[in-house]
């Protein structure tokens, strides 16, 4: 029942997008003029795909798979019948590296080199802050750039920063749109991000033309998936 409860779900998202986009498109991977923050990525690359690590329970539509892709680009596969629909990109970055968040948590209220228990429900509130400045940084980023590829002709729709659990950890879910003023949507893309005390997941994917890694082909594709990748992030091994 659960599943043909998400995929009536994602075929009366695919059906309205073109009519209700701005109200229900909550939920979106690196587009290509928005580079990650310059700082060191984890794992190493020759310790293979970090899916294989951290993949917990999978789930998916009927005659669908899900499994960390070959070779170690750190991707996520979605495939039917031998067809590859598309792909969820992980990036880590280590918070030694990572000024830009260490200034975000003190911002929070921990202070960069504080030996505190990020898992401690004490220091919940002051990460997620830190997480929701990530992310709206990340919005006027997108923004800016959208604003300059797409001027008036397409609509930079967000969705509001939504605490969710990510593993063990407690992260934020945030995503953006690209709509057509005439109807349709340009892209869309979804995000998780995390952060566990020494280091920041990000988990991405999308429908966009342009972005290479990390996306499905087909929106309506991206839309059935929608409700199976929530309940992957939720039981990833992290941290």
């Amino acid at each position: 029942m659960l599943r043909l409860y998400h995929l009536l779900l994602g075929s009366i998202l695919v059906v309205s997008i073109p009519l209700g986009a701005k109200f229900f498109l909550p939920e979106f991977s690196q587009p290509k003029a928005v580079k990650s923050p310059a700082v060191a990525k984890l794992p190493n690359p020759k310790e293979g795909n970090i899916w294989q690590k951290i993949l917990g329970n999978t789930s998916a539509p009927t005659n669908w798979q899900v499994a960390a892709c070959e070779g170690n680009a750190p991707l996520l596969c979605i495939s039917s019948k031998g067809e590859r629909l598309g792909t969820v990109e992980i990036n880590v970055y280590l918070l030694a590296n990572n000024e830009d968040f260490q200034k975000k948590l003190a911002a929070s209220g921990i202070p960069t080199g504080s030996q505190v228990d990020y898992q401690n429900p004490k220091y919940q509130t002051q990460v997620l802050s830190a997480l929701k400045a990530w992310v709206e940084d990340r919005y006027a980023a997108f923004a800016k750039d959208r604003q300059g590829e797409y001027g008036k002709e397409i609509t930079f729709s967000t969705y509001p920063p939504q605490p969710v659990p990510i593993g063990k950890l407690q992260g934020i879910r945030y995503g953006f749109a690209g709509l057509k003023e005439k109807g349709g949507v340009q892209e869309q893309h979804i995000g998780h991000v995390a952060f566990d005390g020494t280091k920041l997941y990000v988990i991405t994917t999308a429908f966009d033309k342009s972005t290479q890694t990390g996306k499905f082909d087909k929106l309506e594709n991206l839309a059935i998936f929608q409700p199976y990748l929530y309940a992957i992030a939720a039981d990833l091994r992290l941290p």
